[in-house]
């Protein structure tokens, strides 16, 4: 290593050594100091200082279109999930949790700021009372830690088998509701199509749709995403729709470039139902943020943390319904969950 990191600092052969360096596996370096050798340090170093080269960033990868995660976020985040890891150790399921339950599936209704782990592992202890098989349990579908709403698991491999291939062929749908900041959105219902990746930095990024199947820093491939949006509320005024297909009468967003759209104008309350066709991490965040409507408390994606006197400590997005064939019935199923309070807020006019 150390004849390798000398030549890869001579001015004449940087840009030469490019594959040796990529093929050094970074993971190791984010341990503790402590156990960092010196060699390693010098070796991460030297790495960086490659990707962070402007001709490798230009030539070599595509450049992400959505901004790095802001400073706010560091501080925030490790604190949330801090505290996410002691609400779920302490967590358990009980009945009211329980949206639809037979002899193959389980449907929760997963709350705000509990890992789907800790979901899992909590099962068992209701699944007991009846008898039910719990050596088989798996997780159909994921949230992430601070998203609420329907979480369905499988009780038998084979059901979860079936379902994994339903998720692959895009035949389980399904439905968000997500409260935006924002500046109000022209259209109605709209529909994002980009690419998706981790950036250099390990963020998830937006990318432009021509980009996918380019690789990435660290041997990535840009994946293509796209998500579909209504609009059912702004600032208060407008009305709930049962879920209805997204794709009438729609425009059709397909990301080439950077969003002209400012996060800065935050002017306006929304609430958007969204549909993502693929199953991307943070996708429904990413497009929003794109969209110029960053989910309020999602301070990564440059969502509001503090706002009209009240802070808040986790993002507003609910997973609202999944609807697909049953594997083993074949009937169709509509999984909704219940609507949290901040859904029920701006259309409460409709619930009184």
């Amino acid at each position: 290593f150390r004849a390798i990191l000398v030549k890869s600092l001579e001015p004449k052969i940087l840009m030469t050594v490019k594959f040796p360096l990529l093929q050094i596996p970074l993971i190791n370096f984010f341990a503790s100091s402590t156990r960092i050798s010196r060699h390693r340090r010098f070796i991460f170093m030297a790495s960086q200082s490659y990707f962070d080269s402007p001709s490798a960033a230009t030539t070599d990868y595509p450049v992400p279109l959505s901004p790095p995660l802001p400073a706010l976020s560091k501080d925030i985040e490790p604190n949330r999930a801090l505290t996410a890891s002691s609400k779920s150790a302490l967590f358990s399921l009980s009945r009211s949790h329980v949206i639809f339950e037979d002899e193959w599936i389980i449907a929760v209704n997963k709350p705000q700021g509990i890992y789907c782990e800790s979901v899992l592992s909590s099962l068992p202890d209701l699944l007991n009372d009846t008898g039910a098989n719990v050596s088989e349990l798996h997780l159909a579908n994921r949230l992430d830690r601070d998203t609420s709403g329907v979480m369905l698991i499988t009780k038998l491999h084979k059901v979860a088998a079936k379902f994994v291939k339903a998720f692959t062929d895009h035949k389980v749908r399904k439905t968000y509701l997500a409260y935006c900041v924002g500046l109000a959105p022209k259209w109605e219902k709209i529909t994002v199509k980009s690419g998706h990746g981790r950036s250099k930095y390990g963020a998830w990024r937006v990318y432009a749709a021509s980009d996918a199947g380019r690789k990435l820093p660290g041997g990535s491939l840009v994946k293509d995403m796209e998500t579909s949006f209504e609009v059912l509320s702004v600032n208060g005024l407008g009305c709930f729709k049962e879920v209805s297909d997204f794709h009438k009468d729609e425009d059709v967003v397909i990301v080439q470039e950077k969003s002209v759209i400012g996060c800065d104008l935050k002017k306006d309350e929304i609430l958007v139902r969204a549909s993502p066709r693929s199953g991307r991490t943070h996708q429904i965040r990413l497009h929003c943020q794109y969209l110029g409507i960053p989910i309020r408390g999602d301070v990564r994606y440059e969502g509001v943390y503090e706002w009209k006197g009240s802070r808040y400590d986790s993002h507003e997005l609910h997973a609202e319904s999944l609807s697909f064939e049953h594997p083993i019935t074949g009937k169709p199923m509509l999984l909704q969950a219940p609507l949290p309070s901040w859904a029920i807020q701006p259309l409460r006019s409709q619930f009184e």
